[in-house]
């Protein structure tokens, strides 16, 4: 029976244990921010039994007897019928997530978490060693325990149609590899025959690009474009590691980190853009709504289709450099000062095939992901073993590419995600840039000046419009709800596709 009551007490009491558990995830955040950024060789193994001990008392608390007791008395949990009239519509959607969380959390055992995530903490320094000196021998077995987990957890968690959907559901719970398989398989053929027809073309002459730029130099180029950026200073920093990523404590505390590679100046800029588009979308939560499913981002694709927004949609594009560039210019004028806009532009956006998804191009990047959710389909059903994954990434990458890696370092070992146990977030890069395009088409006709916009170097209202489209709403709309309020379509390839057609027909004149 429906009964009202003003203020719900176990509103209040849900929303106390969820901030407890946020202020508990912050601190488990910043023993990864540590970890990544400053902490010696020899801390691995104690830091990994603090990230295990923590994250299993998260998981004790999200599942505890007075965490169901207040939720059970807003809302049935096992029909999602709510039991109190008069709730506001923040109210509904803050309760309907809750008990998302607490009916998929509720499966997993303590335990377990606990095994885990010392697995992978573990795990996080040994791939990078085993990177470093080129020898998958030494993470194989790391490897074979997470799969081994991740097949676990699958199995825990439960699924309809394949086991991989229970894992992408943590990543994206409006995809499962039915979608994917679709989805995926349109735009892997249009993005192959727009790479065949690019390469088909003379190639762009883009050494200039990969002349040394010290060190010092670089730092200071990325801390100059941060600081022209449209955010809030105070509430971010800059540091650097070994695989650029982001992390948010709170919307007041969202840090970032790049990486200097020697000869290679512009990833050092594009990956400052691609981690400032994350950390715009945690500082555009509303902090009122911190320690509520409303002050969580929507999902990883959503947040990748942020910081691809600002890495590729704006980053790349020539309005942005006819404001940047000739800042740049500035800063370095014995590599740039013969070195014209249109071809500065020009060759930053060359296609040709690489061996690394974080180094690709805008027109092969999709492929590198989607060759990498085949090949963790594979995995967790037993159809390929971790002893033959090296093998079997070649096979597949001259397939994509026309090319073999040299090593495993620069082939299977890549990637940080597989040592943390993240299987099922490979997807949601892809997925970031169809939303992204399908977004973006939006912004063009509420703004279309734009272009001119941001050629002086405007750039406020770009960040504005976001915030108010996605950013302020955390989980109030999943991710398909969220495109079609947008958008009024349901997502697809065709705007990305077509985004990607038009702008290198013009750059490679065909």
């Amino acid at each position: 029976m429906m009964r009202t009551m003003s203020p719900p007490k176990a509103l209040e009491d849900l929303r106390e244990i969820s901030t407890e558990i946020q202020h508990l995830d912050s601190i488990l955040s910043l023993l990864h921010w540590d970890q990544e950024t400053y902490m010696p060789l020899g801390g691995i193994s104690p830091r990994s039994h603090q990230i295990s001990t923590l994250s299993a008392l998260i998981h004790e608390k999200k599942t505890s007897k007075k965490f169901k007791k207040a939720l059970e008395a807003l809302i049935s949990l096992k029909t999602g019928k709510l039991k109190i009239k008069g709730l506001s519509p923040k109210e509904k959607a803050m309760i309907r997530e809750w008990l998302k969380n607490y009916t998929r959390l509720r499966k997993l055992p303590s335990s377990f978490i606990k095994t885990f995530t010392a697995v992978t903490s573990e795990a996080t320094q040994v791939w990078s060693l085993a990177k470093k000196n080129n020898q998958f021998q030494l993470f194989q077995p790391f490897l074979t325990k997470i799969i081994e987990l991740n097949q676990k957890k699958a199995e825990i968690l439960g699924y309809q149609d394949h086991p991989y959907d229970a894992l992408l559901e943590h990543y994206e719970p409006c995809m499962n590899t039915r979608k994917l398989d679709a989805i995926f398989g349109r735009l892997k053929k249009q993005l192959s025959a727009l790479l065949d027809k690019i390469l088909s073309k003379k190639e762009l002459d883009s050494r200039f690009l990969f002349k040394k730029v010290p060190h010092e130099k670089q730092l200071q180029l990325g801390l100059l474009l941060l600081q022209k950026l449209p955010m809030e200073h105070t509430y971010t920093r800059l540091d650097l590691s070994s695989h650029p990523f982001s992390i948010a404590m709170h919307p007041h505390d969202s840090r970032i980190t790049t990486r200097i590679l020697p000869h290679h100046f512009m990833s050092n800029l594009f990956s400052i853009l691609h981690e400032a588009g994350h950390s715009y979308y945690e500082m555009g939560l509303l902090s009122d709504n911190f320690g509520t499913p409303l002050g969580e981002p929507v999902s990883l694709s959503i947040h990748e289709s942020q910081s691809r927004w600002w890495e590729t949609l704006i980053g790349r594009s020539l309005p942005f450099w006819q404001w940047f560039y000739p800042i740049l210019k500035k800063e370095c004028p014995s590599l740039l000062k013969s070195i014209p806009l249109e071809r500065f532009y020009r060759s930053f956006n060359k296609v040709t095939p690489s061996l690394i998804r974080v180094e690709a191009d805008e027109v092969s990047y999709c492929l590198h992901v989607i060759l990498r959710y085949e090949i963790e389909k594979e995995l967790m059903t037993h159809k390929l073993s971790v002893q033959d994954l090296p093998k079997r990434w070649n096979e597949k990458f001259l397939e994509c590419f026309g090319l073999t890696p040299p090593n495993d370092s620069l082939g299977c070992l890549q990637d940080i995600h597989w040592s943390l146990g993240d299987f099922g977030y490979f997807p949601t890069y892809a997925l970031g840039n169809l939303f992204a395009a399908q977004f973006f088409t939006s912004f063009v006709k509420d703004h279309p000046d734009w272009g001119e916009r941001v050629a002086r170097g405007d750039l406020a209202f770009i960040r504005d419009w976001l915030a108010s489209k996605i950013h302020r709403w955390g989980r109030m709309y999943n991710s398909e709800e969220l495109v079609k309020k947008i958008t009024g379509k349901p997502l697809s390839e065709t705007a990305y596709c077509n985004y990607l057609k038009g702008k290198y027909k013009e750059i490679y004149n065909f």
